[in-house]
Protein backbone atom coordinates (compact mmCIF):
# COMPACT_ATOMS: atom_id res chain seq x y z
CA UNK A 1 0.00 0.00 0.00
CA UNK A 2 2.97 2.31 0.51
CA UNK A 3 3.46 2.57 -3.26
CA UNK A 4 0.04 4.16 -3.83
CA UNK A 5 1.10 7.20 -1.79
CA UNK A 6 4.47 7.49 -3.49
CA UNK A 7 5.16 11.02 -4.69
CA UNK A 8 7.01 12.46 -7.66
CA UNK A 9 9.38 15.33 -7.04
CA UNK A 10 8.95 18.50 -9.07
CA UNK A 11 12.20 17.76 -10.93
CA UNK A 12 10.98 14.25 -11.76
CA UNK A 13 7.64 15.54 -13.07
CA UNK A 14 9.33 18.04 -15.38
CA UNK A 15 11.85 15.51 -16.66
CA UNK A 16 9.30 12.78 -17.28
CA UNK A 17 6.95 15.12 -19.12
CA UNK A 18 9.75 15.89 -21.59
CA UNK A 19 10.55 12.18 -21.95
CA UNK A 20 6.91 11.27 -22.58
CA UNK A 21 6.43 13.95 -25.23
CA UNK A 22 9.66 14.56 -27.15
CA UNK A 23 7.57 16.32 -29.83
CA UNK A 24 6.28 19.24 -27.78
CA UNK A 25 2.96 21.02 -27.97
CA UNK A 26 2.81 24.40 -29.69
CA UNK A 27 3.53 27.32 -27.37
CA UNK A 28 1.16 30.02 -28.64
CA UNK A 29 -0.43 31.51 -25.49
CA UNK A 30 0.61 34.79 -23.89
CA UNK A 31 -0.71 36.47 -20.76
CA UNK A 32 -3.51 38.25 -22.67
CA UNK A 33 -4.65 35.00 -24.26
CA UNK A 34 -4.62 33.20 -20.91
CA UNK A 35 -6.49 36.03 -19.19
CA UNK A 36 -9.08 35.95 -21.96
CA UNK A 37 -9.47 32.18 -21.49
CA UNK A 38 -9.95 32.72 -17.75
CA UNK A 39 -12.62 35.36 -18.37
CA UNK A 40 -14.26 33.12 -20.98
CA UNK A 41 -14.44 30.28 -18.46
CA UNK A 42 -15.76 32.39 -15.59
CA UNK A 43 -18.36 34.57 -17.31
CA UNK A 44 -21.03 32.13 -18.33
CA UNK A 45 -24.32 30.91 -16.90
CA UNK A 46 -23.59 32.60 -13.56
CA UNK A 47 -24.04 36.15 -14.76
CA UNK A 48 -27.05 35.38 -16.96
CA UNK A 49 -29.04 32.97 -14.78
CA UNK A 50 -27.85 31.90 -11.31
CA UNK A 51 -27.28 35.51 -10.22
CA UNK A 52 -31.09 35.90 -10.17
CA UNK A 53 -31.81 33.25 -7.55
CA UNK A 54 -28.87 34.43 -5.44
CA UNK A 55 -30.21 38.02 -5.54
CA UNK A 56 -33.74 36.87 -4.71
CA UNK A 57 -32.46 35.22 -1.52
CA UNK A 58 -29.82 37.71 -0.44
CA UNK A 59 -31.03 41.01 -1.87
CA UNK A 60 -28.53 43.66 -3.00
CA UNK A 61 -26.04 42.20 -0.48
CA UNK A 62 -25.41 39.43 -3.00
CA UNK A 63 -22.77 41.81 -4.39
CA UNK A 64 -20.78 41.23 -1.18
CA UNK A 65 -21.17 37.48 -1.68
CA UNK A 66 -19.45 37.85 -5.03
CA UNK A 67 -16.60 39.63 -3.28
CA UNK A 68 -16.37 36.95 -0.56
CA UNK A 69 -16.40 34.15 -3.13
CA UNK A 70 -13.80 35.97 -5.21
CA UNK A 71 -11.55 36.22 -2.15
CA UNK A 72 -11.98 32.48 -1.52
CA UNK A 73 -11.15 31.76 -5.14
CA UNK A 74 -8.28 34.26 -5.01
CA UNK A 75 -6.68 32.40 -2.10
CA UNK A 76 -6.85 29.21 -4.13
CA UNK A 77 -5.70 31.03 -7.25
CA UNK A 78 -2.47 32.04 -5.51
CA UNK A 79 -1.86 28.41 -4.57
CA UNK A 80 -2.57 27.35 -8.16
CA UNK A 81 -0.22 30.12 -9.30
CA UNK A 82 2.65 28.84 -7.15
CA UNK A 83 2.20 25.30 -8.46
CA UNK A 84 1.78 26.47 -12.06
CA UNK A 85 4.97 28.51 -11.70
CA UNK A 86 6.88 25.56 -10.20
CA UNK A 87 5.34 22.77 -12.33
CA UNK A 88 4.44 24.19 -15.77
CA UNK A 89 2.79 20.93 -16.83
CA UNK A 90 -0.72 20.45 -18.26
CA UNK A 91 -2.07 18.23 -15.49
CA UNK A 92 -3.33 21.08 -13.30
CA UNK A 93 -4.48 19.92 -9.83
CA UNK A 94 -3.79 16.28 -10.73
CA UNK A 95 -0.08 16.94 -11.27
CA UNK A 96 0.12 19.23 -8.24
CA UNK A 97 -1.41 16.50 -6.05
CA UNK A 98 1.09 13.95 -7.40
CA UNK A 99 3.93 16.16 -6.17
CA UNK A 100 2.40 16.89 -2.74
CA UNK A 101 0.07 14.04 -1.71
CA UNK A 102 1.12 11.07 -3.83
CA UNK A 103 -0.33 8.86 -6.53
CA UNK A 104 -3.64 7.77 -4.97
CA UNK A 105 -4.73 11.31 -4.10
CA UNK A 106 -3.56 12.45 -7.54
CA UNK A 107 -5.79 9.82 -9.14
CA UNK A 108 -8.72 10.89 -6.96
CA UNK A 109 -8.36 14.54 -7.97
CA UNK A 110 -7.90 13.57 -11.62
CA UNK A 111 -11.08 11.51 -11.44
CA UNK A 112 -12.78 14.41 -9.67
CA UNK A 113 -11.79 16.81 -12.46
CA UNK A 114 -13.25 14.41 -15.06
CA UNK A 115 -16.60 14.74 -13.26
CA UNK A 116 -16.24 18.52 -12.87
CA UNK A 117 -15.53 19.19 -16.52
CA UNK A 118 -17.87 16.58 -18.01
CA UNK A 119 -20.98 17.39 -15.95
CA UNK A 120 -20.24 21.10 -16.14
CA UNK A 121 -19.99 21.02 -19.92
CA UNK A 122 -23.11 18.90 -20.33
CA UNK A 123 -25.06 21.42 -18.26
CA UNK A 124 -23.53 24.34 -20.19
CA UNK A 125 -24.35 22.72 -23.55
CA UNK A 126 -27.98 22.21 -22.52
CA UNK A 127 -28.24 25.80 -21.24
CA UNK A 128 -26.59 27.08 -24.41
CA UNK A 129 -29.21 25.25 -26.46
CA UNK A 130 -32.02 26.95 -24.53
CA UNK A 131 -30.59 30.43 -25.06
CA UNK A 132 -29.76 29.71 -28.69
CA UNK A 133 -33.25 28.51 -29.57
CA UNK A 134 -34.68 31.51 -27.70
CA UNK A 135 -32.46 33.84 -29.74
CA UNK A 136 -33.59 32.18 -32.98
CA UNK A 137 -37.21 32.41 -31.88
CA UNK A 138 -36.77 36.17 -31.42
CA UNK A 139 -35.60 36.27 -35.04
CA UNK A 140 -38.70 34.27 -36.07
CA UNK A 141 -36.66 31.14 -36.79
CA UNK A 142 -38.34 28.24 -35.03
CA UNK A 143 -36.79 24.83 -34.44
CA UNK A 144 -39.27 22.01 -33.77
CA UNK A 145 -39.59 21.48 -30.02
CA UNK A 146 -38.63 17.81 -30.24
CA UNK A 147 -35.27 18.78 -31.78
CA UNK A 148 -34.41 21.29 -29.05
CA UNK A 149 -35.08 19.40 -25.82
CA UNK A 150 -33.67 16.28 -24.20
CA UNK A 151 -35.74 13.11 -23.98
CA UNK A 152 -36.04 13.01 -20.19
CA UNK A 153 -37.25 16.62 -19.91
CA UNK A 154 -39.84 16.03 -22.64
CA UNK A 155 -41.15 12.87 -20.97
CA UNK A 156 -41.31 14.45 -17.53
CA UNK A 157 -42.85 17.65 -18.90
CA UNK A 158 -45.52 15.74 -20.82
CA UNK A 159 -46.54 13.88 -17.68
CA UNK A 160 -46.79 17.02 -15.56
CA UNK A 161 -48.57 18.97 -18.30
CA UNK A 162 -51.11 16.18 -18.76
CA UNK A 163 -51.91 16.21 -15.05
CA UNK A 164 -52.42 19.98 -15.08
CA UNK A 165 -54.55 19.88 -18.22
CA UNK A 166 -56.76 17.23 -16.65
CA UNK A 167 -57.20 19.44 -13.59
CA UNK A 168 -58.61 22.25 -15.75
CA UNK A 169 -55.55 24.31 -16.70
CA UNK A 170 -55.58 25.43 -20.34
CA UNK A 171 -52.68 24.81 -22.70
CA UNK A 172 -51.96 28.55 -22.83
CA UNK A 173 -51.95 28.62 -19.02
CA UNK A 174 -49.10 26.15 -18.74
CA UNK A 175 -45.60 27.31 -17.86
CA UNK A 176 -43.64 28.04 -21.07
CA UNK A 177 -41.07 25.30 -20.52
CA UNK A 178 -43.78 22.81 -19.57
CA UNK A 179 -45.81 23.66 -22.67
CA UNK A 180 -42.78 23.23 -24.92
CA UNK A 181 -42.01 19.83 -23.38
CA UNK A 182 -45.64 18.76 -23.82
CA UNK A 183 -45.70 19.77 -27.48
CA UNK A 184 -42.31 18.16 -28.12
CA UNK A 185 -43.62 14.83 -26.85
CA UNK A 186 -46.84 15.09 -28.85
CA UNK A 187 -45.27 16.17 -32.14
CA UNK A 188 -42.12 14.01 -32.08
CA UNK A 189 -41.82 11.30 -34.76
CA UNK A 190 -42.17 7.87 -33.23
CA UNK A 191 -42.14 4.17 -33.94
CA UNK A 192 -44.49 2.50 -31.53
CA UNK A 193 -43.73 3.89 -28.08
CA UNK A 194 -40.23 5.05 -29.05
CA UNK A 195 -40.15 8.79 -29.74
CA UNK A 196 -37.29 10.54 -31.51
CA UNK A 197 -36.47 13.47 -29.27
CA UNK A 198 -32.99 14.97 -28.97
CA UNK A 199 -31.33 18.30 -28.21
CA UNK A 200 -29.70 18.91 -31.59
CA UNK A 201 -28.37 22.44 -30.84
CA UNK A 202 -26.55 21.08 -27.78
CA UNK A 203 -24.99 18.40 -29.97
CA UNK A 204 -24.05 20.96 -32.60
CA UNK A 205 -22.20 23.32 -30.25
CA UNK A 206 -20.27 20.46 -28.62
CA UNK A 207 -19.21 19.09 -32.01
CA UNK A 208 -18.11 22.55 -33.19
CA UNK A 209 -16.15 23.36 -30.01
CA UNK A 210 -14.52 19.90 -29.98
CA UNK A 211 -13.45 20.34 -33.61
CA UNK A 212 -11.98 23.75 -32.76
CA UNK A 213 -10.02 22.34 -29.81
CA UNK A 214 -8.87 19.38 -31.94
CA UNK A 215 -7.54 21.70 -34.65
CA UNK A 216 -5.06 23.47 -32.40
CA UNK A 217 -4.40 25.90 -29.60
CA UNK A 218 -4.03 28.87 -31.99
CA UNK A 219 -7.55 28.44 -33.36
CA UNK A 220 -8.82 27.97 -29.82
CA UNK A 221 -7.20 31.14 -28.49
CA UNK A 222 -8.46 33.25 -31.41
CA UNK A 223 -12.02 32.03 -30.92
CA UNK A 224 -11.76 32.59 -27.17
CA UNK A 225 -10.39 36.13 -27.57
CA UNK A 226 -13.19 37.09 -29.96
CA UNK A 227 -15.87 35.64 -27.66
CA UNK A 228 -14.49 37.54 -24.66
CA UNK A 229 -14.39 40.87 -26.50
CA UNK A 230 -18.00 40.47 -27.65
CA UNK A 231 -19.44 39.43 -24.29
CA UNK A 232 -17.57 42.08 -22.30
CA UNK A 233 -18.86 44.66 -24.79
CA UNK A 234 -22.42 43.41 -24.29
CA UNK A 235 -22.08 43.46 -20.50
CA UNK A 236 -20.72 47.01 -20.59
CA UNK A 237 -23.74 48.00 -22.71
CA UNK A 238 -26.08 46.37 -20.18
CA UNK A 239 -24.36 48.21 -17.32
CA UNK A 240 -24.40 51.54 -19.17
CA UNK A 241 -28.10 51.37 -20.07
CA UNK A 242 -29.25 49.78 -16.82
CA UNK A 243 -27.50 52.39 -14.65
CA UNK A 244 -29.96 55.03 -15.90
CA UNK A 245 -32.88 53.01 -14.51
CA UNK A 246 -31.56 52.35 -11.02
CA UNK A 247 -33.92 53.23 -8.18
CA UNK A 248 -31.88 53.51 -4.95
CA UNK A 249 -34.97 52.53 -2.96
CA UNK A 250 -34.56 49.00 -4.31
CA UNK A 251 -31.26 48.75 -2.39
CA UNK A 252 -33.02 49.10 0.96
CA UNK A 253 -32.95 46.88 2.92
CA UNK A 254 -29.51 45.87 1.65
CA UNK A 255 -29.57 42.40 3.25
CA UNK A 256 -33.29 41.72 3.82
CA UNK A 257 -32.84 38.10 4.92
CA UNK A 258 -29.64 38.59 6.89
CA UNK A 259 -26.45 36.69 6.40
CA UNK A 260 -28.38 33.41 6.13
CA UNK A 261 -30.26 34.70 3.08
CA UNK A 262 -27.06 35.92 1.47
CA UNK A 263 -25.32 32.58 2.02
CA UNK A 264 -28.19 30.70 0.35
CA UNK A 265 -26.74 31.90 -2.93
CA UNK A 266 -23.28 30.47 -2.27
CA UNK A 267 -23.72 27.54 -4.62
CA UNK A 268 -24.92 29.65 -7.54
CA UNK A 269 -22.37 32.41 -6.98
CA UNK A 270 -19.48 29.98 -6.67
CA UNK A 271 -20.64 28.24 -9.86
CA UNK A 272 -20.20 31.65 -11.52
CA UNK A 273 -16.47 31.58 -10.69
CA UNK A 274 -15.69 28.03 -11.78
CA UNK A 275 -13.21 27.82 -14.60
CA UNK A 276 -10.22 30.03 -13.82
CA UNK A 277 -8.29 26.93 -12.74
CA UNK A 278 -8.83 25.34 -16.17
CA UNK A 279 -6.27 27.63 -17.78
CA UNK A 280 -3.53 25.88 -15.80
CA UNK A 281 -4.09 22.85 -18.05
CA UNK A 282 -2.57 24.84 -20.94
CA UNK A 283 0.82 25.20 -19.23
CA UNK A 284 2.67 23.34 -21.98
CA UNK A 285 1.18 25.65 -24.62
CA UNK A 286 2.20 28.90 -22.89
CA UNK A 287 5.10 31.00 -24.10
CA UNK A 288 6.22 31.68 -20.54
CA UNK A 289 4.10 29.60 -18.13
CA UNK A 290 6.07 30.45 -14.98
CA UNK A 291 5.33 34.13 -15.46
CA UNK A 292 2.07 34.24 -17.41
CA UNK A 293 -0.10 31.62 -15.69
CA UNK A 294 0.00 33.25 -12.24
CA UNK A 295 -0.66 36.70 -13.68
CA UNK A 296 -3.52 35.58 -15.90
CA UNK A 297 -5.35 33.79 -13.07
CA UNK A 298 -5.27 36.87 -10.86
CA UNK A 299 -6.18 39.21 -13.74
CA UNK A 300 -9.15 37.06 -14.78
CA UNK A 301 -10.50 36.85 -11.22
CA UNK A 302 -10.12 40.60 -10.65
CA UNK A 303 -11.82 41.61 -13.92
CA UNK A 304 -14.74 39.22 -13.55
CA UNK A 305 -15.30 40.15 -9.89
CA UNK A 306 -15.63 43.84 -10.79
CA UNK A 307 -18.11 42.93 -13.54
CA UNK A 308 -20.12 40.63 -11.25
CA UNK A 309 -20.38 43.22 -8.46
CA UNK A 310 -21.45 46.00 -10.83
CA UNK A 311 -23.98 43.79 -12.63
CA UNK A 312 -25.50 42.59 -9.33
CA UNK A 313 -25.87 46.18 -8.06
CA UNK A 314 -27.38 47.39 -11.34
CA UNK A 315 -29.75 44.44 -11.48
CA UNK A 316 -31.03 44.80 -7.89
CA UNK A 317 -31.29 48.56 -8.42
CA UNK A 318 -33.43 48.23 -11.55
CA UNK A 319 -36.11 45.94 -10.08
CA UNK A 320 -36.96 44.73 -6.54
CA UNK A 321 -34.76 41.79 -5.58
CA UNK A 322 -37.81 39.63 -4.76
CA UNK A 323 -38.72 39.52 -8.47
CA UNK A 324 -35.37 38.19 -9.66
CA UNK A 325 -35.83 34.48 -8.87
CA UNK A 326 -36.24 33.64 -12.57
CA UNK A 327 -34.09 31.73 -15.05
CA UNK A 328 -33.12 34.83 -17.07
CA UNK A 329 -32.92 37.75 -14.60
CA UNK A 330 -31.07 40.17 -16.90
CA UNK A 331 -33.63 39.84 -19.69
CA UNK A 332 -36.47 39.95 -17.13
CA UNK A 333 -35.21 43.22 -15.60
CA UNK A 334 -35.05 44.97 -18.96
CA UNK A 335 -38.41 43.61 -20.09
CA UNK A 336 -40.00 44.79 -16.83
CA UNK A 337 -38.81 48.32 -17.62
CA UNK A 338 -40.03 47.94 -21.24
CA UNK A 339 -36.50 47.91 -22.64
CA UNK A 340 -37.31 44.97 -24.87
CA UNK A 341 -34.84 45.91 -27.61
CA UNK A 342 -31.98 44.84 -25.34
CA UNK A 343 -33.43 41.36 -24.77
CA UNK A 344 -31.98 40.08 -28.03
CA UNK A 345 -28.59 41.59 -27.17
CA UNK A 346 -28.67 39.86 -23.77
CA UNK A 347 -29.62 36.56 -25.40
CA UNK A 348 -26.70 36.92 -27.82
CA UNK A 349 -24.39 37.65 -24.88
CA UNK A 350 -25.56 34.52 -23.10
CA UNK A 351 -25.02 32.37 -26.19
CA UNK A 352 -21.47 33.67 -26.64
CA UNK A 353 -20.67 33.50 -22.92
CA UNK A 354 -21.70 29.86 -22.57
CA UNK A 355 -19.86 28.90 -25.75
CA UNK A 356 -16.73 30.40 -24.17
CA UNK A 357 -17.16 28.29 -21.02
CA UNK A 358 -17.59 25.18 -23.14
CA UNK A 359 -14.46 26.04 -25.11
CA UNK A 360 -12.17 26.37 -22.07
CA UNK A 361 -13.46 23.23 -20.33
CA UNK A 362 -13.13 21.21 -23.54
CA UNK A 363 -9.52 22.38 -23.69
CA UNK A 364 -8.85 21.38 -20.08
CA UNK A 365 -10.27 17.88 -19.90
CA UNK A 366 -8.11 16.17 -22.59
CA UNK A 367 -4.94 17.69 -21.18
CA UNK A 368 -5.61 16.27 -17.73
CA UNK A 369 -6.19 12.86 -19.32
CA UNK A 370 -2.94 13.33 -21.23
CA UNK A 371 -1.02 13.87 -17.99
CA UNK A 372 -2.67 10.89 -16.29
CA UNK A 373 -1.84 8.72 -19.31
CA UNK A 374 1.81 9.77 -19.21
CA UNK A 375 2.01 8.35 -15.70
CA UNK A 376 0.44 5.06 -16.75
CA UNK A 377 -2.84 5.62 -14.89
CA UNK A 378 -4.77 5.72 -18.18
CA UNK A 379 -4.08 3.87 -21.46
CA UNK A 380 -1.16 5.29 -23.51
CA UNK A 381 -3.37 6.47 -26.35
CA UNK A 382 -4.73 9.31 -24.22
CA UNK A 383 -1.30 10.99 -24.22
CA UNK A 384 -0.65 10.74 -27.97
CA UNK A 385 -0.35 14.10 -29.73
CA UNK A 386 -1.64 14.73 -33.25
CA UNK A 387 1.29 14.83 -35.67
CA UNK A 388 0.15 18.08 -37.29
CA UNK A 389 -1.94 19.95 -34.73
CA UNK A 390 0.11 18.94 -31.63
CA UNK A 391 -3.04 18.44 -29.54
CA UNK A 392 -4.07 15.32 -27.55
CA UNK A 393 -6.29 14.20 -30.42
CA UNK A 394 -7.74 10.94 -29.07
CA UNK A 395 -8.45 12.42 -25.63
CA UNK A 396 -10.14 15.43 -27.27
CA UNK A 397 -12.43 13.19 -29.33
CA UNK A 398 -13.38 11.08 -26.30
CA UNK A 399 -14.12 14.27 -24.35
CA UNK A 400 -16.42 15.38 -27.15
CA UNK A 401 -18.32 12.09 -27.06
CA UNK A 402 -18.60 12.21 -23.25
CA UNK A 403 -20.30 15.61 -23.43
CA UNK A 404 -22.24 15.38 -26.70
CA UNK A 405 -24.09 12.10 -26.18
CA UNK A 406 -25.50 12.84 -22.69
CA UNK A 407 -26.39 16.40 -23.77
CA UNK A 408 -28.54 14.91 -26.55
CA UNK A 409 -30.80 12.87 -24.29
CA UNK A 410 -30.25 13.70 -20.60
CA UNK A 411 -30.94 16.65 -18.35
CA UNK A 412 -28.28 16.81 -15.65
CA UNK A 413 -29.37 20.11 -14.10
CA UNK A 414 -30.11 18.35 -10.79
CA UNK A 415 -26.48 17.30 -10.39
CA UNK A 416 -24.75 20.46 -11.62
CA UNK A 417 -23.76 21.19 -8.01
CA UNK A 418 -21.35 18.26 -8.45
CA UNK A 419 -19.33 20.61 -10.63
CA UNK A 420 -19.08 23.03 -7.73
CA UNK A 421 -18.25 20.40 -5.12
CA UNK A 422 -15.64 18.87 -7.42
CA UNK A 423 -13.99 22.23 -7.98
CA UNK A 424 -13.99 23.04 -4.26
CA UNK A 425 -12.41 19.67 -3.52
CA UNK A 426 -9.66 20.46 -6.04
CA UNK A 427 -9.14 23.89 -4.46
CA UNK A 428 -8.83 22.31 -1.00
CA UNK A 429 -6.21 19.82 -2.19
CA UNK A 430 -4.21 22.47 -4.03
CA UNK A 431 -4.20 24.69 -0.92
CA UNK A 432 -3.22 21.69 1.18
CA UNK A 433 -0.54 20.77 -1.33
CA UNK A 434 1.16 24.13 -0.88
CA UNK A 435 1.10 23.57 2.88
CA UNK A 436 2.72 20.16 2.45
CA UNK A 437 5.51 21.40 0.19
CA UNK A 438 6.05 24.79 1.86
CA UNK A 439 4.21 24.95 5.21
CA UNK A 440 6.07 28.11 6.14
CA UNK A 441 6.33 29.59 2.67
CA UNK A 442 8.89 28.94 -0.03
CA UNK A 443 12.24 30.02 1.39
CA UNK A 444 14.13 29.39 -1.87
CA UNK A 445 15.25 32.88 -2.86
CA UNK A 446 16.55 31.53 -6.17
CA UNK A 447 13.21 30.08 -7.21
CA UNK A 448 11.80 31.65 -10.35
CA UNK A 449 8.15 32.53 -10.75
CA UNK A 450 5.39 33.11 -8.24
CA UNK A 451 5.48 32.27 -4.52
CA UNK A 452 2.51 32.53 -2.19
CA UNK A 453 3.41 35.39 0.18
CA UNK A 454 4.15 34.10 3.66
CA UNK A 455 2.25 35.38 6.68
CA UNK A 456 2.47 33.62 10.03
CA UNK A 457 -0.85 31.99 10.96
CA UNK A 458 0.11 32.21 14.62
CA UNK A 459 -0.08 36.00 14.41
CA UNK A 460 -3.10 36.51 12.15
CA UNK A 461 -5.42 33.50 12.05
CA UNK A 462 -7.07 33.80 15.49
CA UNK A 463 -7.76 37.56 15.12
CA UNK A 464 -9.32 36.85 11.70
CA UNK A 465 -11.56 34.19 13.28
CA UNK A 466 -12.55 36.63 16.04
CA UNK A 467 -13.57 39.30 13.52
CA UNK A 468 -15.57 36.82 11.43
CA UNK A 469 -17.44 35.39 14.42
CA UNK A 470 -18.30 38.83 15.78
CA UNK A 471 -19.62 39.98 12.40
CA UNK A 472 -21.77 36.84 12.08
CA UNK A 473 -23.11 37.21 15.63
CA UNK A 474 -23.97 40.89 15.20
CA UNK A 475 -25.66 40.42 11.81
CA UNK A 476 -27.51 37.21 12.70
CA UNK A 477 -27.55 36.27 16.42
CA UNK A 478 -29.45 33.06 15.71
CA UNK A 479 -26.97 31.76 13.15
CA UNK A 480 -24.90 29.68 15.58
CA UNK A 481 -27.97 28.12 17.18
CA UNK A 482 -29.23 27.29 13.70
CA UNK A 483 -26.10 25.30 12.95
CA UNK A 484 -26.88 22.89 15.74
CA UNK A 485 -30.69 22.71 15.58
CA UNK A 486 -30.84 22.37 11.79
CA UNK A 487 -32.74 25.58 11.01
CA UNK A 488 -30.01 26.69 8.62
CA UNK A 489 -30.66 23.65 6.42
CA UNK A 490 -33.48 22.62 4.18
CA UNK A 491 -34.62 19.85 6.48
CA UNK A 492 -33.73 18.89 10.02
CA UNK A 493 -31.84 15.81 11.00
CA UNK A 494 -28.28 14.98 11.87
CA UNK A 495 -27.40 13.63 8.42
CA UNK A 496 -28.32 16.98 6.83
CA UNK A 497 -25.93 18.74 9.19
CA UNK A 498 -22.97 16.42 8.54
CA UNK A 499 -21.30 18.74 5.98
CA UNK A 500 -21.40 21.61 8.50
CA UNK A 501 -19.98 19.40 11.26
CA UNK A 502 -17.21 18.27 8.89
CA UNK A 503 -16.42 21.91 8.25
CA UNK A 504 -16.41 22.81 11.95
CA UNK A 505 -14.12 19.92 12.87
CA UNK A 506 -11.87 20.52 9.85
CA UNK A 507 -11.64 24.25 10.54
CA UNK A 508 -10.78 23.70 14.21
CA UNK A 509 -8.09 21.12 13.48
CA UNK A 510 -6.60 23.21 10.66
CA UNK A 511 -6.57 26.30 12.87
CA UNK A 512 -4.90 24.48 15.77
CA UNK A 513 -2.16 23.00 13.59
CA UNK A 514 -1.68 26.24 11.67
CA UNK A 515 -1.20 28.27 14.85
CA UNK A 516 1.07 25.73 16.56
CA UNK A 517 3.26 25.11 13.51
CA UNK A 518 3.20 28.63 12.04
CA UNK A 519 1.77 27.56 8.69
CA UNK A 520 1.50 30.01 5.80
CA UNK A 521 -1.73 31.99 6.25
CA UNK A 522 -2.98 32.25 2.65
CA UNK A 523 -3.22 28.49 1.86
CA UNK A 524 -4.74 27.92 5.33
CA UNK A 525 -7.44 30.50 4.62
CA UNK A 526 -7.96 28.99 1.16
CA UNK A 527 -8.43 25.54 2.65
CA UNK A 528 -10.88 26.72 5.34
CA UNK A 529 -12.99 28.97 3.10
CA UNK A 530 -13.34 26.36 0.38
CA UNK A 531 -14.26 23.71 2.95
CA UNK A 532 -16.97 26.07 4.19
CA UNK A 533 -18.31 26.64 0.68
CA UNK A 534 -18.28 22.87 0.19
CA UNK A 535 -20.33 22.40 3.39
CA UNK A 536 -23.05 24.68 1.99
CA UNK A 537 -23.75 22.30 -0.91
CA UNK A 538 -25.75 19.85 1.19
CA UNK A 539 -25.54 16.19 2.13
CA UNK A 540 -27.12 14.96 -1.13
CA UNK A 541 -24.30 16.42 -3.21
CA UNK A 542 -21.73 15.06 -0.77
CA UNK A 543 -23.17 11.55 -1.13
CA UNK A 544 -23.22 11.77 -4.94
CA UNK A 545 -19.64 13.00 -4.87
CA UNK A 546 -18.51 10.14 -2.61
CA UNK A 547 -20.21 7.59 -4.89
CA UNK A 548 -18.30 9.04 -7.87
CA UNK A 549 -15.03 8.82 -5.96
CA UNK A 550 -15.71 5.19 -5.00
CA UNK A 551 -16.23 4.33 -8.68
CA UNK A 552 -12.92 6.05 -9.42
CA UNK A 553 -11.12 4.05 -6.74
CA UNK A 554 -12.40 0.81 -8.26
CA UNK A 555 -10.97 1.83 -11.63
CA UNK A 556 -7.67 2.87 -10.05
CA UNK A 557 -7.12 -0.48 -8.34
CA UNK A 558 -8.33 -2.35 -11.44
CA UNK A 559 -6.09 -0.53 -13.95
CA UNK A 560 -4.21 2.54 -12.77
CA UNK A 561 -2.28 0.98 -9.89
CA UNK A 562 -1.20 -1.99 -11.99
CA UNK A 563 0.06 0.16 -14.88
CA UNK A 564 1.51 3.03 -12.86
CA UNK A 565 4.95 3.84 -14.26
CA UNK A 566 6.12 5.09 -10.89
CA UNK A 567 5.03 1.92 -9.12
CA UNK A 568 6.51 -0.35 -11.79
CA UNK A 569 9.77 1.63 -11.89
CA UNK A 570 9.30 2.53 -15.53
CA UNK A 571 10.73 5.89 -14.57
CA UNK A 572 14.42 5.92 -13.85
CA UNK A 573 14.85 7.56 -10.45
CA UNK A 574 17.64 9.98 -9.73
CA UNK A 575 19.79 8.96 -6.75
CA UNK A 576 18.60 11.96 -4.74
CA UNK A 577 14.92 11.40 -5.45
CA UNK A 578 13.08 9.69 -2.59
CA UNK A 579 11.78 6.20 -3.20
CA UNK A 580 9.05 6.47 -0.59
CA UNK A 581 7.32 9.35 1.01
CA UNK A 582 4.83 10.05 3.73
CA UNK A 583 2.15 12.53 2.60
CA UNK A 584 2.16 14.22 5.98
CA UNK A 585 5.89 14.33 6.56
CA UNK A 586 6.27 17.98 5.60
CA UNK A 587 3.56 19.30 7.91
CA UNK A 588 5.95 20.20 10.68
Amino acid sequence: MQNIFRKKSIEMILRHADESNPDLMKRRLGVRDLTAMGIAAIIGAGIFSTIGNAAASGGPAVSLLFVFTAIACGLSAMCYAEFASSIPISGSAYTYAYASFGELIAWIIGWDLIMEYAIGNIAVAISWSGYFTGLLSGLHINIPEYLAIDYLSAAKGFKLATEQLQSGVTLAGLDTNLREAYQAWLLAPHIGNIRFIADIPALGIVVFITWLVYKGIYETKMAGNIMVLIKIGILMLVIAVGSFYIDPKNWSPFAPNGIGGVLKGVSGVFFAYIGFDAISTTAEECKNPRRDLPRSMIYALAITTVLYVIISLVLTGMVPFSQLGVSDPLAYAFETLHLTKLSGVIALGAVIAMAGVLLVFQVGQPRIWMSMSRDGLLPPRFSKLHKKYRTPAFATIITGFMVAIPALFLNLTEVTDLTSIGTLFAFILVSGGVLILHPRGNQDVNKRGFNVPYANSRLYLLPIWAVILVIIWLSNPGFFAGIFNGSNHVSKGFHNQLPMFVFIVGAILTTVYAVIRKWSLIPVLGLITNLYLMSELGITNWMRFLIWLVIGLVLYFAYGMRHSKLRNHNYELDPDEPKTSNPSSNFS
